[in-house]
């Protein structure tokens, strides 16, 4: 038995104050050493506390690591999240430089369609311009002549 037990098995029978004095300065001696009796009279190393202290440290650092997976687990779909989020943005804006350039494309084609088009007015002006003229040349060749012809017809 240990001395805890012979310590308590005395004060129960009433053997006296030697015993009980005993058993006292045994624990203390015990615990100067360092040694100690948990709650089951089994001789420790720690002290009872510290061993209570311990385990509870023990499940709240378990708890503490199952938060942390879950936190960690939370943390990586969140990222997986933003990844998508980015991929999807960084498609859209390629999408919209794509629309972008497309579209000042078919504004310099416009732009080289309406000159072109400038081009081909100013050249059929000038064609306008020439039978205008070509017009304006025969329209006094005819006059002439039937003027040549009134002439004739008159001095017969």
């Amino acid at each position: 038995p240990s001395v805890r037990a012979c310590a308590a098995k005395s004060r129960r029978r009433g053997s006296g104050r030697r015993t009980g004095l005993w058993a006292g300065m045994a624990m203390e001696a015990l615990g100067e050493a360092g040694l100690h009796f948990d709650d089951l009279n089994k001789l420790r190393v720690l002290d009872p506390e510290v061993a209570q202290n311990t385990t509870e440290l023990k499940e709240e650092c378990k708890d503490f690591v199952e938060k942390i997976g879950q936190f960690q687990k939370i943390v990586g779909g969140l990222i997986e999240i933003v990844d998508q989020l980015a991929k999807e943005a960084e498609n859209e804006k390629m999408k919209a430089i794509g629309a972008r350039n497309l579209l000042k494309s078919v504004a310099k084609q416009r732009e080289a369609q309406q000159q072109q088009l400038q081009a081909l007015i100013a050249e059929k002006k000038m064609q306008l311009e020439r039978y205008r003229i070509e017009y304006d040349a025969l329209s006094k060749v005819e006059a002439e002549q039937n003027e040549f012809i009134d002439q004739f017809i008159l001095q017969k």
